[in-house]
């Protein structure tokens, strides 16, 4: 990514940054749970980390309508496409954030993978990446990402290379 891209993908950053903390100020944040809103927040800081990594995000909290459950992000790396599970934390509990993407969670991500690339264009189905990230946003520190590509592929028994 140019600097330029970097440039303008910080200030973006900063500039929503910016107006989420004076809609929360004015009284006009969204009226979520505390665990949903560190969620979203965690979201957030994914996309932009993946933007800085080169990723081209395409889609956020897709879902397709009539399968149970959303990807939190959908983006290309290169000819890849990665369907992103974001697990946020505000602190290093015992447990990684990572660890919290089950069996369940696993299989509904490869039904929504599933109909997804059915919707595309393409006559073939491009390579397809799942990944995670944990994201840890300690109050007073700076965000910390873990980035696990490929964490898991299209079956259970799949192995990873």
């Amino acid at each position: 990514m140019g600097r330029f891209a970097q440039l303008r993908t910080s200030l973006l950053e900063r500039s929503l940054d910016g107006l989420d903390r004076l809609a929360q100020r004015r009284g006009r944040s969204a009226s979520l749970p505390a665990h949903l809103t560190t969620g979203l927040a965690g979201e957030d800081a994914a996309f932009f980390y993946l933007r800085r990594k080169g990723y081209t995000v395409v889609a956020r909290r897709w879902s397709s309508g009539d399968v149970p459950g959303d990807v939190d992000l959908i983006a290309w790396h290169g000819p890849v496409l990665c369907f992103i599970e974001v697990k946020t934390r505000t602190a290093h509990d015992m447990t990684p954030a990572e660890v919290a993407v089950d069996s369940h969670k696993r299989a509904t991500l490869r039904r929504l993978a599933r109909r997804y690339t059915r919707q595309l264009p393409q006559a073939t189905m491009p390579s397809v990446r799942f990944d995670v990230i944990s994201v840890y946003l300690v109050p007073g520190e700076k965000h910390e990402f873990v980035h696990f590509e490929a964490a898991f592929g299209w079956s259970e028994y799949e192995r990873q290379t």
